[in-house]
């Protein structure tokens, strides 16, 4: 008797869970604002927690104008149909010109346990950002972000589908405990042009996990910003782009912080980070990098690029732009097992190039150097580069760009503006 009141008990508190879920189904009408409706409904205040948000299969919605989602506790917002922004370039920037615009064209407020999820249908659940237009018009005034997944604490977001995005994707400032896995973002120009801007993820938070991304675009395929501490990409895919930046750091003077970043297998140290597995394929510029402002000031710390392969890559290991006593300083940064090729054609220049020198060159650079760390003294401390197999497209010998005089410890290799010759460091 006691066992049949307990189960009746449980069926009931479930019945009360399952009928305390709400979801809405947001509505859509042909050639009209889709956003309008969705956000009458969430200020009711009857979707902002144990609730799911639905944008329906077979839906082609205009989310002509920002969406701004209020804080969420316990709320999946599903992308199963096709949102589209105005295909209008005039329109967009009106709209971010003025000072309403929340900062990006999807806007998460906060909360508690908050899933944004895609379709694993390859037809639907695509987001078309329309960035074809404005790549060719090489516009870049009022550019709105894409998705601002901020101060989400236990966060995810899986199986997202950007298409030709305008700039700038996924973002997580402020956020805690976010695990991004299987999207999608193709930032890729059809007709030449390049998709300046279109980073793939912003990582600004706490204990990140990032994997199994597939990633073309013209920027970042990860960026790590300041604030940013445990933050782990693994087994994803990047090309066409500039790599796995940390950075950049100390805009303006500030005071950057980057602690426990890791690109690769999963670290002993429960305080170490990193990207492994990382393809950078195809005329990416960078491999994986550190970027600073001259003038800045902090420290980047515990960072670990590991498992690289690469492509048809300009810059494998390119140098920490530490440049000033003042530059954000760089400690215990390592890259680990880099395997590819590297771009050494003559006349080759990279899409964003647009001067002349390009913004990229690195006086007296061959165009064969696998590592180029151009370091300033008392800036960077225990920087290791070991178990590097690369060569040339032309097959010429690889080089590296190093000064002896700004380093204290073996760095992986022999450090002069010479030929690859692995160290003790390099070779353990």
């Amino acid at each position: 008797m006691l066992g049949m009141h307990r189960l009746a008990l449980t069926l009931a508190l479930l019945a009360s869970t399952v009928s305390a879920w709400n979801t809405f189904v947001v509505p859509h009408t042909d050639g009209k604002d889709d956003t309008p409706p969705l956000a009458a409904a969430l200020a009711t205040g009857n979707y902002s927690a144990n609730a799911t948000i639905l944008f329906a299969k077979g839906v082609k919605y205009n989310i002509f104008t920002p969406i701004k989602f209020p804080v969420f506790n316990n709320v999946e917002v599903r992308i199963e149909g096709n949102l589209s922004y105005p295909s209008d370039i005039a329109t967009i920037q009106g709209i971010v010109g003025t000072s309403g615009f929340p900062g990006a064209w999807f806007t998460f407020s906060g909360g508690n346990n908050v899933t944004l999820r895609g379709s694993q249908d390859p037809q639907w659940g695509w987001v078309d950002g329309h960035g074809q237009a404005w790549w060719d018009a090489v516009q870049q005034t009022n550019r709105p972000h894409g998705w601002a997944f901020s101060k989400i604490t236990n966060g995810v977001i899986r199986d997202m589908k950007l298409w030709k995005p305008i700039a700038w994707n996924f973002a997580t400032s402020g956020s805690k405990n976010i695990h991004a896995f299987n999207n999608k973002i193709v930032a890729v120009s059809s007709t030449g042009s390049f998709p300046f801007n279109t980073d793939g993820f912003s990582a600004g938070g706490t204990d990140m996990l990032f994997e199994n991304n597939h990633i073309q675009n013209g920027d970042d395929c990860l960026t790590v910003g300041s604030g940013a501490k445990n933050i782990v990409f693994k087994n994803s895919y990047c090309r066409g782009g500039h790599g796995l930046s940390i950075g950049s750091l100390g805009k303006g003077g500030s005071v950057a912080d980057v602690q426990n970043v890791f690109d690769g297998t999963p670290p002993v140290d429960v305080k170490r980070a990193s990207v492994m597995n990382c393809v950078l394929q195809k005329d990416a510029l960078y491999a994986a990098r550190f970027k600073s402002w001259t003038g800045g000031n902090g420290l980047a710390r515990n960072v670990t690029w590991k498992n690289i392969a690469f492509e048809n890559v300009m810059f494998p290991v390119p140098r920490p732009n530490s440049t000033s006593t003042n530059n954000t300083h760089v400690q215990d940064f390592l890259f680990e097992n880099f395997v590819g090729t590297i771009n050494d054609k003559p006349g080759y220049v990279e899409g964003s190039c647009v001067s002349d020198p390009c913004w990229y060159a690195v006086p007296g650079a061959t165009g064969k150097e696998v590592a180029i760390l151009d370091l300033y003294p008392n800036t960077a401390t225990n920087i290791v580069v070991k178990h590097v197999l690369a060569t040339t497209e032309t097959w010429s010998p690889v080089r590296v760009m190093c000064n002896a005089s700004t380093i204290t410890s073996d760095v992986g290799f022999k450090c002069w503006n010479g030929l690859y010759i692995p160290t003790k460091a390099g070779l353990l």
